[in-house]
């Protein structure tokens, strides 16, 4: 049986895959722990839940305290092989184990990593309209860059530099440059088919939503962690 529909496929039917393992270095349980009163990864899921384009909201995990978590706030498990769960496996192997896993067709998938807590329904929905509406093969989340690349540079080991870009771009005001982006990592999106051929998710044409600065933290330590709690407490005081 097919476990996926070609691209282009009608109807088109949505999974949400979101990737979360017990393990982590940087912050410890970093998929349960607490923020905003709730743990990391029911920020993703209520975000998935709420997205008009998600047909499925699945958590792959091989933990049995996130796979409790995800059940209870509405996501579908899947049970992720520990041999999936390590440092070094990539998303890809782990999507393509869960599109497998789950026996239904789907015409298009949606990573959706739970390091992104401020990544909200509107977010998913504009990366999939682009998806679904054909005018990309592939979409995904980014955010200007904090630091133009034109400022940045090589240092060889006598401690000369030379320009990332150019000399040029080195010299100028930062308002001249233009904005360039990069990946936050919040959402990618494609079809099942061309994900399961190529085993990538950024696949040309890619198109782009764009996400502030401050929605597009990922939690990769204990200051992004801190950061976050304050910042959605700023923005509860603020909508009271």
């Amino acid at each position: 049986m097919d476990l996926y529909l070609p691209r282009g496929a009608q109807p088109a039917k949505t999974v949400g895959v979101i990737p979360a393992r017990g393990g982590s270095k940087g912050v410890p349980r970093k998929n349960i722990r607490m923020l905003a009163g709730v743990p990391l990864i029911v920020h993703t899921i209520r975000a998935a839940l709420a997205s008009r384009w998600l047909d499925t909201v699945v958590v792959s995990t091989e933990d049995a305290e996130i796979a409790e978590i995800a059940t209870s706030h509405g996501a579908t498990v899947v049970a992720r092989p520990r041999d999936l769960a390590t440092d070094l496996v990539q998303n890809t192997s782990v999507v393509r184990h869960a599109l497998e896993a789950m026996g239904a067709a789907y015409s298009h998938v949606a990573l959706l990593q739970p390091t992104s807590p401020l990544r909200g329904a509107n977010d998913i929905d504009a990366c999939l309209k682009l998806l679904l509406d054909g005018q990309a093969r592939s979409t995904m989340t980014v955010t200007p860059v904090e630091h133009h690349p034109g400022k940045t540079m090589y240092v060889d080991d006598s401690g000369a530099i030379r320009p990332f870009t150019t000399p040029a771009d080195m010299e100028a005001r930062r308002q001249d440059l233009p904005t360039v982006y990069r990946q936050n990592g919040a959402v990618y999106a494609l079809a099942c088919a061309d994900f399961l051929l190529e085993n990538r998710f950024i696949i040309s044409p890619c198109k782009v939503h764009v996400m502030s600065p401050a929605d597009s933290v990922d939690i990769d330590s204990e200051f992004d962690l801190f950061m976050v709690e304050k910042l959605l407490e700023m923005r509860k005081q603020a909508s009271v």
